[in-house]
């Protein structure tokens, strides 16, 4: 009994004990999934604004992406520098540029001039101009009276590089042969170069340029290159403080990161060096005072004025003590003046003694007053407060070109892509519900970079909005935009696209540092292999824009669009329910051969014929069960089994179409209860319009004519008959809000449930071509648009197939024809 009794306290005991130690541990589980959760679920993402308002360029008298932009001086028109030198030289004139005219609009839209400027030609400046003297260099280019120093310093590290340089500021022209008055550049604007035509006649104030002009009395090229750059942003105004890092961008098409001086990485200099060998484009500067314009520090620089960097090195020294490396970077001052900096390795300083003459050589150790000059990476980064860098793309350089150590190139991904409102404009992370609707994309990287003790890689992201069809002199506002990034599970299944689930329980690896209303956002990181998903994203939802999306490495990477294959997938059980039995009954053969004829085949008109028929004789049912004759008198009554079969084609047809013809069914069984219509007479008031259009019915036939003989047969039309039913089931199952059409923000599930898988690419397609203004789908445009997605994808697999499209993608192929 004894042992009995303590057996059973025992077991008490270890029962007692462990349900204490199951409670402690699954209280601490629960601590620690809430604590984490809890981390993720809070997420915030910060709002910045600009400290001066930007605005993007307003295009608005070329053609970019294939349109004429709007012209605030008139109409705009393409402009061809060759056609339109060639007509000048043929009709013995100066061109004249109607789109930048030379009036005072051209150079500011909110300012008011203190003098009147005249605008004149170099031949009226100076005796021989030229475009340029002796070629060109970072000292051609002098500051004017317009406060953009930041464009100054782009140009001068432009001019570094022969094939940049040409690039922007093409050789086929010059004030000798064929001289008309006309010149171009060309500037990199949202993934494509385009061409920026201009007349020479510049703003001079008492016969001098007013603004950005050479060193050499009679060269042109930078005040032209300023002009037509003046002519992309609106106005001269318009470039006034700007970044160095736009200018660059719009000169190399590269990638730019920008860094606070007090919130530097540890490995700074070496981004700085890998930067430099790989040519990027580099540009420095120190806070303004408030008080003084362009003030000079007690040590030669000046604030707010932008430097450009243009060597990075660790040079040999030489001490008495022992000798090594220093990290010291070559400066310049665009004023290209005594304006430098005077102190430690300043030109002429004692530090120099300790440098070996082979390496003075090798440095192009020069002491002029050209505004460049040396300093240790110590000094520079206790003198300056920020940083500019254009990373470039891989085919912007000539290799032959570079100089000694500077052969390496980045690897590039580009996406280009846009936010719609409703439907891929989901806002930040703050908007958990939407959030995962934005566009998405994957970036899986697999080698690490070179020397990299953590066997990490680096990335850039950089996400620039594009511009937004302004008609604005100035350009329209930018957008506040960012990016995050997250880290994909080595193993297991998450979905495509990333849906709510993820983002609610998975934090973000990397993001920008904030989300502000710059043109372009931009972010370095060093993450671990693996495969990574970037979500670019407007911080409020439902702001429509196009954007660029770039990622440079160091080593490959690979991108593609995070999201579902375009393709036809299984119709949703929902929609099996709503319309179980789609096929057609037999007496439709007879009513189908009937209207037919004798080919057995309905045309486009005849289709037309059948379903407007069906839509009347639903009406005169609706009236008092008698048929419709179609207007000619003499009312038959149709057969019980006929008109039922009738009955099954309206509702799977005609009913929510009514709004295409402009017929209200419910507006007219009220009126129906107050007035007796006999059906011999005409057409009743109601029934306006001319059915169904010409374009649903040649869709129709379209998508089902496999022999191309431009007509259906009654298996074809069978078959019409079934999608129909199941498109009609899919858009009462979506009209949530019964207002007989479908939110935008349901479209990508309404087109699953009818069948169909499509990315966000073609999803922003698709609610353009279909949606209305506020972005929601009418019945008969869900119809054309269920048809068009169908017998494209339809053609697709078919020319495939035969080889016919082995170059293009379904989602290409969409994108080409879905608009046609």
């Amino acid at each position: 009994m004894a042992g009995q009794n303590g057996g059973a306290n025992f077991g008490a005991l270890l029962q007692g004990a462990g349900r204490q130690l199951v409670n402690q541990g699954g209280q601490a589980l629960l601590n620690y999934g809430a604590q984490a959760i809890g981390n993720i679920i809070n997420e915030v993402f910060q709002k910045k604004e600009a400290e001066q308002k930007r605005f993007l360029p307003s295009i608005k008298n070329y053609k970019v992406l294939g349109e004429t932009r709007p012209s605030s001086f008139g109409p705009a028109a393409y402009q061809d520098f060759k056609d339109i030198r060639s007509r000048c030289l043929s009709e013995g004139r100066l061109f004249e540029d109607p789109e930048f005219p030379a009036v005072e609009r051209s150079l500011f839209y909110k300012e008011r001039l203190d003098r009147h400027l005249e605008w004149l030609r170099p031949s009226e400046i100076c005796e021989d101009p030229q475009l340029f003297v002796e070629g060109y260099s970072r000292f051609d280019v002098q500051q004017g009276e317009l406060g953009d120093c930041w464009l100054l310093a782009a140009v001068a590290n432009l001019t570094l590089h022969r094939k940049l340089f040409f690039q922007v500021v093409p050789d086929d022209q010059s004030f000798d042969e064929d001289y008309a008055g006309v010149f171009h550049f060309r500037f990199w604007q949202y993934g494509r170069w385009v061409d920026v035509v201009i007349d020479d006649r510049l703003p001079t104030y008492r016969g001098k340029l007013v603004f950005l002009h050479s060193s050499e009395r009679n060269e042109f090229w930078s005040a032209l290159l300023e002009k037509a750059y003046a002519k992309l942003h609106g106005s001269y105004e318009a470039l006034k403080g700007g970044s160095t890092c736009e200018a660059m961008e719009d000169f190399t098409g590269g990638v730019t990161e920008m860094y606070e001086m007090n919130e530097l990485p540890p490995n700074f200099y070496t981004i700085l060096l890998k930067a430099y060998e790989r040519n990027s484009l580099m540009g420095c500067s120190i806070e303004p005072d408030p008080n003084i314009l362009e003030a000079e520090t007690p040590v030669g620089l000046i604030r707010g004025h932008a430097y450009s960097v243009t060597r990075v090195k660790y040079v040999d020294i030489e001490t008495p003590g022992r000798a090594g490396k220093i990290p010291l970077l070559r400066l310049r001052n665009p004023w290209g003046n005594e304006a430098e900096w005077n102190g430690a390795w300043s030109d002429k300083s004692p530090e120099w003694r300790f440098i070996p003459e082979s390496e003075k050589e090798e440095l192009g150790l020069t002491f002029d007053d050209d505004g460049e000059f040396w300093m240790s990476f110590k000094d520079f980064c206790s003198h300056f407060d920020r940083v500019e860098i254009c990373n470039l793309n891989p085919d912007s350089l000539d290799p032959e070109e570079c100089p000694k150590g500077c052969t390496k190139k980045w690897e590039m991904s580009v996406f280009e892509g846009e936010w719609v409102r409703g439907v891929t404009a989901g806002g930040c992370r703050n908007y958990l519900e939407t959030f995962w609707k934005n566009p998405q994309y994957t970036v899986t990287l697999k080698d690490p970079d070179e020397d990299d003790a953590e066997n990490k890689c680096t990335i850039i992201v950089a996400l620039m909005q594009k511009n937004r069809r302004s008609q604005r002199h100035q350009g329209l506002e930018c957008l506040t935009i960012g990016f995050a990034v997250y880290r994909l599970p080595d193993y297991g299944h998450v979905p495509k696209p990333l849906d709510i689930n993820f983002f609610k329980y998975n934090a973000s690896v990397g993001r920008s540092q904030a989300f502000i209303n710059l043109r372009e956002v931009s972010a370095r990181f060093k993450f671990e292999p693996g495969q990574y998903v970037i979500v670019p994203s407007t911080f409020d939802r439902d702001e429509e824009g196009e954007f660029l999306l770039r990622v440079f490495s160091e080593k490959s990477n690979n991108m593609a669009e995070n999201d579902e294959e375009v393709g036809m997938g299984d119709v949703d059980d929902r929609v099996k329910d709503i319309a179980p039995n789609p096929e057609p009954a037999d007496p439709v053969r007879d009513f189908f051969t009937r209207l037919a004829g004798s080919d057995g085949e309905v045309d486009w008109q005849e289709l037309k014929e059948i379903l407007d028929y069906a839509m009347r004789e639903e009406m005169a049912m609706r009236r008092g069960g008698g048929a419709y004759d179609g207007g000619g008198g003499g009312g038959q009554t149709t057969p019980p089994q006929e008109q039922s079969c009738l009955e099954q084609l309206l509702c799977a047809l005609c009913a929510p179409i009514c709004k295409e013809i402009g017929v209200d069914l419910q507006q007219m069984q009220s009126q129906q209860q107050q007035e007796q219509v006999h059906l011999n007479q005409p057409q009743s008031q109601e029934l306006r319009g001319e059915g169904f259009s010409k374009d649903v019915c040649r869709s129709m036939i379209a998508m089902l004519d496999k022999d191309n003989s431009g007509g259906l047969g009654f298996e074809e039309f069978k078959s019409l008959w079934i999608d129909l039913r199941n498109w009609r089931a899919v858009f009462r199952l979506y009209d949530t809000e019964g207002r007989g059409a479908i939110p935008p923000q349901h479209l990508r599930d309404a087109l699953h449930s009818a069948g169909y898988t499509v990315n966000a690419h073609v999803l922003n397609v698709l609610a353009h071509r279909y949606g209305s203004h506020d972005g929601y789908i009418q019945f008969d445009d869900f119809i054309m648009c269920a048809v068009r997605l169908k017998t494209m994808i339809d053609t697709f697999k078919g020319r495939s197939s035969g080889g016919d499209f082995a170059t293009f993608s379904l989602d290409e192929w969409l994108n080409r024809t879905v608009y046609s």
